[in-house]
């Protein structure tokens, strides 16, 4: 696993202070590995996060760059009951395999809109497939999604599947956590997951 020294101690901050389990990809993945994204709710208790595998994408990518990216994100949701807010204002919905797969989804979409899209346009369309991602994360059982069992930490565990012209989403649980991905360029066929020993290896 590539690994990058002298790397600022911030991009990893948000993960060291979860007080749930990390997932990436297993050692059978030997590329490139970035740290993502972490989310917290207003009283700074980390939530979830997502860690990279291969290309990072971005959207300043030239659209033929853009095209020939691999890379797969793994997202890690802390499993949550229904709980009254930090302040007492207000209820935290429970987390489940569909709020994974929800931010698999639109995660996807954040990185690999249409590049050529006409600015005054984007927007519109990326509400439009928002929405969308939303409808399908709310309906794991429906026809927009088929099943996929991958090894979590060595052990088979079925996923919540699906494919679009943008890339691929999968959604699932494991102990604790529940797990999202996605990818483009990356078969998720033969994919494994597997608890992150140590995140501050990653390259923030």
């Amino acid at each position: 696993m590539e690994t990058k020294t002298g790397r600022a101690q911030g991009a990893v901050d948000g993960y060291l202070m979860a007080d749930f389990p990390w997932y990436g990809l297993d050692e059978a993945f030997t590329g490139r590995r970035w740290l993502h994204t972490t989310g917290a709710s207003a009283d700074g208790t980390v939530e979830h996060g997502s860690i990279g595998h291969g290309d990072e994408p971005s959207l300043k990518a030239a659209p033929a760059d853009a095209e020939g990216l691999r890379f797969a994100v793994v997202v890690t949701l802390a499993d949550r009951p229904g709980r009254r807010s930090s302040d007492g204002t207000g209820v935290l919905e429970a987390t489940s395999v569909s709020s994974a797969a929800w931010l698999a989804g639109s995660g996807l979409l954040s990185c690999t809109w249409p590049t050529t899209m006409d600015r005054a346009l984007r927007q519109d369309w990326l509400d439009q497939q928002t929405a969308t991602a939303w409808d399908l994360a709310d309906d794991l059982t429906g026809p927009g999604w088929s099943t996929l069992t991958l090894p979590v930490d060595g052990s088979p565990t079925p996923f919540h599947y699906r494919e679009s012209e943008y890339g691929w989403v999968l959604a699932g649980s494991a102990r604790g956590v529940h797990l999202g991905a996605y990818g483009r360029g990356m078969s998720a066929y033969g994919l494994g997951l597997a608890v992150v020993k140590d995140v501050t290896l990653y390259e923030g």
